[in-house]
Parts: structure tokens; sequence; C-alpha cells
């Protein structure tokens, strides 16, 4: 698979905190790269640089083969960028097709254009049924497919992801799992934080692990697992939980 994402030498910190150190890694075009790390990692910063909500101290950012480091979160969209976040914040006012028609809005200003780009991402994640209910009805599972539908609808080529499956009952995350192939299939490259070793475990083709700001591994996921540093900052306390 060809270079899609290079991130090279990236850092940033905040006072006297490094939130990110010197981190290096590619993403191939039409994989699932996971990220790991225990809180505190510099997961989320990472993808703030990336996609420029944060400016880095350091480092380059090269999408395709362009420098996008630096440039604006709309800009970086624009090229093929999209993000879902930790955190959900829908309108909760809205209905789940106008809260995804904002980010279709991103690739169109034709208002029917961009409700049909809604309709399919919505029809993607499987909620074509609830696309009329308001956001704060929804279920978190629910908001979570909302979050990946506004996201779909954006047109991404590459996808930076979240938590997908966090805060959701047991029963939700097969379902979420699907949906990150099913982008893959799609012809979407995934790049997907998550706490769920066993999530991430079965996604991953590739892993990049984070303790306090540095890179500590890059490999395979069953390389990951075995890495005694992963082991001591991160798996071995999930194991023990």
């Amino acid at each position: 698979m060809s270079e899609l994402l290079r991130v090279e030498g990236l850092s940033k910190r905040f006072g006297g905190v490094t939130a990110n150190e010197d981190i290096s890694f590619d993403v191939r075009k039409g994989e699932i790269l996971g990220v790991i790390g225990p809180n505190g990692a510099g997961k989320s910063t990472l993808f703030d640089l990336i996609t420029g909500f944060q400016q880095a101290d350091s480092g380059t950012v090269i999408l395709d083969g362009r420098d996008i480091t630096g440039l604006r979160p709309d800009r970086i969209a624009r090229m093929g960028v999209g993000r879902t976040f930790q955190k959900l914040k829908p309108f909760p006012d809205l209905t789940l097709l106008e809260n995804v028609m904002v980010g279709a809005l991103s690739r169109t200003a034709n208002m029917h254009e961009a409700r049909d780009l809604a309709l399919e991402a919505i029809s993607f994640v499987d909620l074509l049924d609830k696309r009329y209910a308001f956001a704060r009805e929804l279920s978190t599972g629910q908001r979570k497919r909302l979050e990946m539908a506004r996201a779909v609808a954006s047109g991404p080529r590459l996808l930076l992801m979240d938590e997908v499956t966090g805060g959701v009952d047991q029963k939700t995350i097969p379902g979420l799992i699907d949906l990150v192939f099913a982008l893959r299939e799609s012809g979407i490259t995934v790049l997907t934080i998550e706490h769920n070793m066993q999530v991430m475990m079965q996604v991953s083709d590739r892993i990049l692990a984070l303790q306090s700001g540095k890179r500590i591994a890059f490999a395979k996921p069953d390389e990951v697992r075995k890495d005694p540093l992963v082991v001591d900052a991160y798996l071995g306390t999930v194991d023990a939980a």
C-alpha cells in the first residue's frame, strides 16, 4: 500500500508539559492504524496537530505528498481529512439529518446536494429511520454513528476517529466495529484512538503506542502486544483490571 499520511518529528508543549515529543509514523492508503496509550499519553493532542486544531512546535505533517503543517482545520478538512471526537457534541435541537448536513456543507454550498450527501452518509451508518429524530433523543451509540455520518458526509480520504466505542454498552460495540471495517471497504483510510484493547487488536493493521507523549512502539498488533514497553505502560494495567 502507498503512503497517505506521514508525520515526522511532531512535538507540542503546553508550558512545562510536553504533550507530544518527536513523534514519527506513516499511514498507508487503505489501512486501519490504531493509536493506543494510557490517559495523558498525548493521543488526542496528536490528532489536534494533524487536523490543525493545535499548532506544532516542531515537525511536519505530509498528506499525500503535500505539507499541511500549520494549515487551518477547515483547509485540512477540505483536503480530505475528517475527524470524530471523543466528546460527542451534536447540535441537540437539530435533527440527525440536519446535523449530518453540517458535514456535507463543507463539500458543497448547494442545500439539495448537501441533503443528498447527508442521507447517503446516514444510510451508511444504518440510521436512516432516525433521520428526523432530534440529536438529543439519540442513544450514545446512535450519537457515535451520527458523528461518523457527519464525518463521512464531508468526503474524507483519511478519517481520524477518537474513541469510537468509548462509553457504549457491550452489545453496541460489534456494530461500531463493523462500521470501521465498512469505512475501509468504502475507500476511506482510518486512524483511530481506542482504549478498548480487544477492539484495537481486532481492527488495526498496525498500532502506534504512546506513553508520556513519546512513541514507544509502532508495529503490527501481535508485535505491539508483546512489546515490554507497551506491556509495562498500558497492556499490563488493562489485563490486571
